[in-house]
């Protein structure tokens, strides 16, 4: 067990964090077989519907996931799926790659849903791509389950 904690990232760091998460998100959707024009797409629709002015809505987190001795070692996103729901979402986690298989995703993870909870959330869900297999396996050892898949077959 780690000494992992969660602490909002501060409001001077987050627009570099949004350019960066966004650009992920982007490139991972390339990934899983999205054109980049419909990633990009999403990624505009993202940020006007979760980070209207720059800033994430009132019920959503963003945290940066601390070590034991306060080191910054990633980043995680909760909020309700829309305004007023029950129905939370993981927007976005990730531990950096030097400090991954830790258990620092697992804190991270557990110490959210606490804060979920607390706020009425009934429900959390995610959303993992395919090739992502270590992740998948940490969601299933946190107790979530697959509630959809989808498939798809290159034509080319």
């Amino acid at each position: 067990m780690t000494d992992t904690h969660l602490v909002a990232m501060p409001a001077e760091r987050l627009p570099g964090w949004l350019d960066r998460t966004m650009a992920e998100y982007v490139e991972s959707r390339i990934r899983a077989g999205e054109t980049r024009e419909r990633a990009e797409a999403n990624k505009q629709q993202s940020l006007d519907k979760w980070f209207p002015d720059g800033t994430p809505l009132p019920e959503h987190f963003v945290w940066d996931v601390l070590d034991g001795v306060d080191a910054v070692v990633g980043y995680l996103w909760i909020g309700p799926f829309a305004p007023g729901s029950t129905d939370w979402w993981v927007f976005d986690v990730e531990i950096d790659e030097p400090n991954r298989r830790r258990g620092h995703a697992r804190r991270a993870l557990e110490q959210a849903h606490e804060v979920a909870r607390a706020n009425g959330a009934r429900t959390i869900g995610l959303n993992v791509f395919g090739y992502n297999t270590g992740a998948q396996d940490l969601y299933a050892r946190l107790g979530y389950g697959v509630t959809a898949t989808q498939m798809q077959l290159p034509l080319v």
